[in-house]
């Protein structure tokens, strides 16, 4: 190429889409089902980020006490009230559960089928148990009086948004826990191994699909990190 046409070409950052788009060879062996995954994350990592910035810009604005969580989410144990204890189980089984899932994913790539379907069962019990104590959490909260719009605890806003951004994630976390139950079924089928079309899709079957349900429950876990760190304990 003569040094003209160098000269003619993008500088800067706009030379970056110049590059690829010529490239041959930058995204050749990449899985595009765990590069759309990536994407969707970063997208739904957006989502999170604005739900919990505008909480903590209504917590800091709001002129009323915000509720003390330590007695909101308080449970009884043998007649004494505990701060926190359902919360605690819930992140802990489903910390568990990516440990699981990353195990699965393991035994997955060594064609360990067994093993494989065992601990996706294992992460989608573990998924379907932390749904099951929000749902208790929900109705416990419902029956005290907390409601979208007040509570009887302090500032309304309380309610609106633990419902919105508990509600949300567990929301992932069902969608989750239907696919690893799918995903199981296809595991101890062999649909892996055989290369089995998907019912919704014409694309062969393949262990890499079960690392990219991986990268999905990882980031459902990493958000309710977040969410344990400044809804509950703040």
């Amino acid at each position: 190429m003569s040094d003209s046409s160098l000269d003619n070409l993008p500088k800067g950052w706009k030379s970056v889409p110049n590059d690829l788009g010529s490239d041959q060879t930058a995204f050749k062996g990449v899985q595009w089902g765990k590069a759309m995954m990536w994407i969707f994350l970063l997208s739904d990592t957006f989502i999170f980020s604005c739900f919990l910035i505008s909480y903590m810009k209504g917590r800091a604005s709001t002129v009323i006490d915000w509720p003390n969580t330590s007695h909101v989410f308080s449970l009884d144990f043998m007649g004494v009230p505990v701060p926190l204890l359902l919360i605690a189980i819930m992140t802990f089984v489903l910390i568990t559960s990516s440990g699981t899932m990353a195990l699965a994913v393991k035994y997955g790539y060594e064609k360990n089928r067994k093993m494989c379907g065992r601990l996706i069962l294992a992460t989608a019990i573990g998924g379907l148990i932390f749904v099951g104590m929000q749902a208790f959490e929900w109705s416990k909260l419902i029956h005290e009086g907390v409601r979208p719009w007040s509570n009887p605890f302090g500032a309304g806003q309380f309610g609106s948004y633990f419902f919105m951004i508990t509600g949300f994630h567990g929301t992932h976390v069902s969608i989750g826990v239907i696919f690893l139950f799918i995903f199981a079924r296809k595991v101890y089928r062999g649909d892996f191994d055989t290369g089995r079309r998907g019912f919704f899709t014409t694309m062969k079957s393949d262990y890499v699909s079960i690392e990219i349900l991986g990268l999905y429950w990882h980031f459902v876990d990493l958000v309710w990190v977040f969410i344990f760190a400044f809804f509950y304990l703040w």
